[in-house]
C-alpha cells in the first residue's frame, strides 16, 4: 500500500481544494513542502455560497502571491443593510468587495496552487489513520501532516472526534442566481424581524445577475426548502422566485462553537473549523487565512503542526473571534441590531467598525458600543412614552 508501507510520503496532504485547501497548499509550497491536494470533485465545480469576496480575502491572496482572482468582475463599492425593524444604512465600503461565482473563484485558486507545484488529485477520503511519523488516508496515501479543509461535513474533523455544530451555532441557507435588482451596484443584506437571527441577500455579479439567498440560525426545528424560499421572497420582494436558478442549500457552522484547530499532525481550516462569521455568514476570508496559516505550520514542523498552528491562529484571529462572538450574542436581540444600523447610518466610523467586524478581522470599540447603547436607551424611552 502506497504510503502505508514506505511508499510515497508527502510533506502535506490537503483534504479539500476549496479556498482553505488551496491557500494551505500555496502556503506550504512557499515553505518548500511537497503537497498533495485532494478533492472529491473535478474543477471547475459549483459550491453553494453567497460568492462575496471582501477586500480582506484579497489581502491574504496577495500575501500568497495570487493575483487575478477577481479579474473580470466589477467592484461593489457600497453595502446596504436593512435592520429587523426596517431601518437602513447605505454607505460606501471602506474597500470595495466583489461577487465571483465559486465555480470561477475556486478554480482560479486551484490553478494557482497547481502552478505553484502542488499536485491535484480527485479522491474522496473515507478513513484516516494517524501513525507516529505520518497520517495515512484510505490505506494508500500518506503525509507527514494533513490539513482538513473539507467543509462542514469534514471527515478530518470527525477523525479528531469533533461532532458537527449544535443548533444555535449552525445555520442553514439557500442560494441561487436571479436578475440583479435595479439601481446602483451594491451588496444588499435584509435582516428578518420575523425569524431573527436570519437575513436575505442580493449580491450583484456584474453580468446582469445577482447571487441571492436566505439563511437563518437553526433552533431545533427542521427547515424545509419551501420555508427558505418563502422567506427569500418575503425579504426580497423584487426578486421573482420563479426566475431564481441554481438553487442549492448548505450548512454554515458558525465560529461561536469552534473545535480545537488540530491535534498533532491533523489540522482543520475554514468551514471544517467552524470559521463562519456569526454576524454575517462570511467565510471566504476566514478560509483563506486559516488555510494559509495551517499550510505554513505544517510545512515548518509536521510533528508539531497543530501546536504551531493554534498559536499563530490565536495571534492572528483570536481577539477578533472573541469580539465577533460577543457581537453575535448581542445581536440575538433585535433591538441591538436596530440600534446598530441606526448608529451606523449616523456615524461613518460606526459603519466602518460594523463592516470590518462582519467582513474581515475587525473588533468592537467603545465608540460603537456607546452609540448602540444610546440608540437602545432612546428606543426604550420612546416605547415607554407610547
Amino acid at each position: 500500500m502506497v504510503g502505508a508501507v514506505g511508499g510515497d510520503l508527502w510533506d502535506l496532504v490537503v483534504v479539500g481544494a476549496g479556498p482553505a485547501g488551496s491557500a494551505a497548499a500555496l502556503a506550504a509550497r512557499r515553505g518548500g513542502a511537497r503537497v498533495l491536494l485532494l478533492d472529491r470533485y473535478d474543477f471547475p465545480r459549483d459550491k453553494a455560497c453567497g460568492d462575496g469576496i471582501a477586500a480582506h480575502a484579497l489581502d491574504v491572496l496577495g500575501e500568497l502571491g495570487v493575483t487575478g482572482a477577481v479579474d473580470g468582475y466589477p467592484p461593489l463599492p457600497a453595502l446596504r443593510l436593512v435592520s429587523p425593524g426596517g431601518g437602513t444604512v447605505a454607505r460606501a465600503l471602506p474597500r470595495p468587495a466583489y461577487t465571483v461565482p465559486r465555480k470561477v473563484f475556486d478554480a482560479r485558486l486551484v490553478a494557482a496552487a497547481v502552478a505553484a507545484g502542488a499536485e491535484l488529485r480527485r479522491h474522496t477520503v473515507r478513513s484516516i489513520d494517524v501513525r507516529p511519523d505520518r497520517v495515512v488516508l484510505d490505506g494508500e496515501l500518506a503525509g507527514r501532516a494533513v490539513v482538513g479543509a473539507d467543509g462542514a461535513g469534514s471527515v478530518v474533523r470527525r477523525a479528531l472526534g469533533h461532532p458537527v455544530n449544535p443548533d444555535r451555532h449552525l445555520a442553514l441557507a439557500i442560494r441561487g442566481y436571479a436578475p440583479a435588482l435595479p439601481g446602483p451596484p451594491e451588496q444588499l443584506i435584509v435582516t428578518s424581524g420575523a425569524r431573527w437571527p436570519a437575513y436575505a441577500w442580493s449580491f450583484p455579479i456584474g453580468d446582469g445577475r445577482a447571487n441571492v439567498g436566505y439563511g437563518e440560525v437553526l433552533r431545533g426545528e427542521p427547515l424545509s426548502r419551501a420555508h427558505l424560499l418563502d422567506r427569500l421572497a418575503a425579504l426580497l420582494p423584487s426578486t421573482d422566485p420563479a426566475a431564481v436558478t441554481g438553487l442549492r442549500a448548505h450548512h454554515l457552522p458558525l465560529s461561536t462553537h469552534r473545535p480545537a484547530p488540530g491535534r498533532g499532525r491533523l489540522l482543520l481550516a475554514g468551514d471544517a473549523l467552524s470559521l463562519i462569521n456569526p454576524f454575517t455568514g462570511e467565510g471566504i476570508f476566514y478560509a483563506l487565512l486559516s488555510g494559509a496559516l495551517a499550510g505554513a505550520a505544517a510545512a515548518g514542523s509536521p510533528d508539531r503542526a497543530a501546536e504551531r498552528y493554534a498559536a499563530t491562529l490565536s495571534r492572528r484571529l483570536g481577539r477578533h473571534l472573541r469580539h465577533s462572538s460577543t457581537a453575535a450574542w448581542l445581536a440575538r436581540h433585535r433591538a441591538v441590531v436596530d440600534a446598530a444600523v441606526h448608529a451606523a447610518s449616523r456615524d461613518p466610523r460606526v459603519y466602518t467598525t460594523v463592516v470590518e467586524l462582519g467582513l474581515g478581522d475587525g473588533r468592537l470599540d467603545a465608540r460603537t458600543l456607546a452609540r448602540i447603547g444610546v440608540g437602545l436607551a432612546r428606543a426604550t424611552t420612546s416605547a415607554r412614552r407610547v
